[in-house]
């Protein structure tokens, strides 16, 4: 799982493999700004995303996520 911040946003992006088979699924996750650093305020829970591709690795599905939540969040 990777961390990035984006516009005040936290977001969590992961590949997770997909089973019986050497491919990848992309997983985001985007968290909201919150003045408690404990407090986590999800405005994206987690789900899996680009859900008719699979990547032939874990970076590559991660960098799928990012462009997701890039995109979602300048739509802001």
């Amino acid at each position: 799982m990777r961390t990035e911040q984006i516009k005040g946003h936290e977001i969590e992006i992961s590949g997770v493999r997909v089973a019986n088979s050497s491919n990848w699924t992309a997983y985001l996750t985007i968290y909201g700004p919150s003045s408690n650093p404990m407090h986590r305020h999800s405005v994206f829970p987690n789900q899996q995303v680009c859900v008719e591709e699979v990547f032939n690795s874990e970076q590559a599905a991660q960098e799928a996520a990012l462009k997701v939540a890039r995109e979602m969040l300048s739509a802001r």
